[in-house]
Order: C-alpha cells, then structure tokens, then sequence
C-alpha cells in the first residue's frame, strides 16, 4: 500500500521552517501533499494562488509532493486522496499540547489515520508565519525565514 501524507496548514507564508519538515519526512512517505487549507471567510495576508506558486516552485523538482486547496476538515482531505498520516511540525510544547488535541479529535473522527509529528531544527524553533507576517508588514526584510530559489521582492506587503 502507497503510504500517503498530507501536510495542512495556511503557509501564509511558507517558511524555512515548514520547508524543513516537508523534505524530512519525504523518505517516510511515497506521496506527500501539501495541503493549503482554504477559508472564504478569512482574510488572508497573500493571495490563496501565491501561497500555491511558491510552494510549487520550492518543491519543483520533488515529484512526491504535490500542492492542494482545501476547504473544511482535513480528514475529509485525507479521504479525498487516501492518505492515511497527518504530518505536523512541532516548535515548542505549546504547539505540542495545540496538536495533540487536534490529532485526537481527528483520530476519533477517523480511526484510520494516524498524526506524524517531526520536531524542528533547534534554528527553526523560533520561525513563525504570523512573525514573519509582522515583519513584512512592517517593511521589514525577511528573506532569511523564506525558502531559497523565491523571489523576495514577491514577498513586500505591494508585492
């Protein structure tokens, strides 16, 4: 059987951070889709279709991973694409206990599917996409928190 995962979240923006995780876990899994959790009701800081871009674009030549809207639960996602792990980063305990309570209401909701939490690197603890929003915001240069090969100009709160 094809072990399949999805990696949700909003990735506004996608970070080194959530970079990292992806590419550690590739040789977990055959297919890993990166799923962009969508809500027509939230105002979002970059367009839905330049989160996908640049997503697309760090993972170009990684044919495992593929880049996914969705709107609603993400064990309906799992269904959609027969994945059967929920991968998830982990930078601090916080972020465990916030995870770990999703991971059980998923697993209750769908007994199926298992949730993969990877730790970060020690250097990506810190790296947070509502802090580089800020940054951004503020006109501030945060490059050095964004994948390589993107171009940062895209990334300026007129880009």
């Amino acid at each position: 059987m094809e072990r399949i995962a999805i990696f949700p979240g909003s990735f506004d923006p996608f970070t080194i951070g959530h970079e990292s995780v992806v590419r550690r876990a590739l040789p977990m899994f055959d297919k890993l889709y990166i799923m962009i959790g969508y809500n027509a009701n939230k105002k979002s800081f970059f367009p839905v279709e330049k989160r996908m871009k640049w997503i697309n674009q760090v993972f170009a030549n990684e044919p495992k991973v593929e880049v996914r809207l969705h709107e609603g639960l993400t064990v309906d996602f799992c269904k959609t694409v027969n994945a059967q792990y929920i991968l998830r980063g982990i930078r601090t305990s916080s972020d465990f206990e916030y995870e770990r309570a999703i991971a059980q209401m998923n697993k209750k909701m769908h007994p199926d599917i298992e949730s993969v939490f990877l730790l970060t690197l020690p250097e990506h603890t810190p790296v947070n996409a509502t802090i580089i929003r800020d940054i951004i915001s503020h006109g501030g240069d945060a490059s050095m928190f964004l994948p390589e090969g993107l171009d940062k100009n895209e990334f300026k709160i007129n880009g």
